[in-house]
């Protein structure tokens, strides 16, 4: 039997109502709809974090944001450092057993070169450092806001500068995802590949091809639905490349957001100062930022024709954390001598009785733990920048998955 691939497909802010096989009645993802077909829809997949930077460490890992050296999100300027090189990710660990590595779009895990995506296993690497590029220019704007640094441009290939100004970078890491992996195919190896889009992360960028699709609708879910189309369109050419090549039974896809979706300001780029509603969190409370799970609870496929079933929906509670234990096990490689929070959970995603454990998460002021049905927040935030709406809120999962009602008080 040949060795398995493993493709881990992440969203930046994508919110849990936003597929249209997450039940949206505006968004279309056709091609993510089959990829979730096409094996298990994770109806409680849970990110890392709130936010992006430890949400990725976590994925990357196997271990709770903190346990990986990431608790916040990572500055972007050229001399910021992130997570640790001595912090094991996916890339390392198969790379040591004749994988191809390679990253193609955000890294957000730190912009010194120490940090860079080379330093954590990654052989191959296109894509930006910092946590958020114009679509068109790849310049990265954000700190220019917040402490009046200049913009930097911010688009690399193998550690040299990439000027692709006029691309839109969707479709650029769709393009390199792919021909990454026909290299590693033309070199008769297995491989590791890390798909890490920066949409639907503001600013709200999409070609008029991708709008023109949802031109009835109004314009923050518009472009919303445009730029998860975008992301919707590589996916499909993705499997489809990896059906040509005649790998797609041996490849285990992991799709997931890295949270929930924003509702910052900025995402309107007219100046308007209300919160932004182009995100759907499909009901949950919170956003982006927040440890209720609007903010955590992220849509979750993993797709293993050969080692998982077809056309399943999962209620087993995982998560980011778990992807690379489960990697591990798709591929036929011990876990042992590793430091993981997550696990395997190739098992819980076949139908198997789930044994209980504890998830953590904490951001800020925030610490949340979900034991089996109770979830317990301390001091969550339902708002970013506002005081917590209750010090100690508890939930019953199963009965009220959108937190209403405070079993704690």
């Amino acid at each position: 039997m040949r060795p398995a691939n493993v493709l881990f497909i992440l969203t930046d802010d994508q919110g849990y109502g936003d597929l249209s096989c997450m039940g949206s009645d505006v968004i279309r993802t056709p091609h993510i709809d089959a990829l979730a077909q096409s094996g298990v829809r994770c109806t409680q997949w849970y990110s890392g974090s709130a936010v992006c930077s430890p949400s990725r460490a976590s994925l990357l890992t196997g271990r709770f944001p903190g346990n990986a050296g990431v608790r916040s999100i990572l500055s972007g300027h050229r001399t910021a450092s992130g997570m640790p090189p001595e912090v094991p990710t996916l890339a390392r660990m198969l790379g040591e057993q004749g994988y191809a590595t390679f990253l193609s779009g955000k890294w957000h895990l730190g912009a010194r070169r120490a940090c860079w995506p080379s330093a954590h296993g990654f052989q191959r690497w296109f894509g930006f450092l910092a946590g958020c590029v114009d679509y068109f220019s790849h310049i990265y704007y954000w700190e220019m806001n917040h402490n009046g640094s200049n913009p930097i441009h911010d688009l690399w290939e193998d550690g040299r500068e990439q000027w692709l100004e006029g691309r839109y970078l969707t479709e650029l890491i769709s393009e390199r995802a792919i021909g990454y992996l026909q290299d590693a195919h033309a070199a008769g190896r297995p491989f590791f590949g890390y798909v890490a889009y920066n949409a639907p992360h503001y600013p709200m960028h999409a070609p008029e091809r991708y709008r023109q699709r949802f031109a009835h609708l109004p314009w923050d879910r518009q472009l919303m639905a445009a730029m998860l189309a975008a992301v919707d369109d590589g996916v499909g050419a993705i499997c489809s490349e990896l059906e040509r090549l005649g790998l797609r039974e041996d490849t285990l896809i992991v799709f997931t957001s890295d949270n929930g979706p924003s509702r910052e300001s900025r995402n309107w780029l007219d100046g308007t100062l209300d919160p932004y509603y182009g995100g759907s969190t499909g009901g949950l409370r919170g956003h982006k930022f927040s440890l209720f799970d609007g903010g955590i609870r992220v849509p979750g496929i993993v797709s293993y024709p050969r080692g998982l079933p077809r056309a399943l929906v999962s209620d087993a509670v995982v998560g980011s954390f778990d992807a690379v234990p489960t990697a591990l096990a798709a591929c036929g490689l011990p876990s042992a001598g590793y430091e993981f929070d997550g696990r395997d959970v190739l098992p819980d995603l076949s139908g198997a009785s789930a044994p209980a454990r504890d998830l953590f998460w904490e951001l800020g002021g925030q610490t949340a733990i979900r034991r089996d049905r109770w979830k317990l927040v301390l001091n969550g935030q339902r708002v970013e920048n506002e005081p917590p709406t209750e010090s100690v809120f508890l939930a019953d999962m199963w009965d009220d998955p959108s937190e209403r009602l405070n079993r704690a008080s």
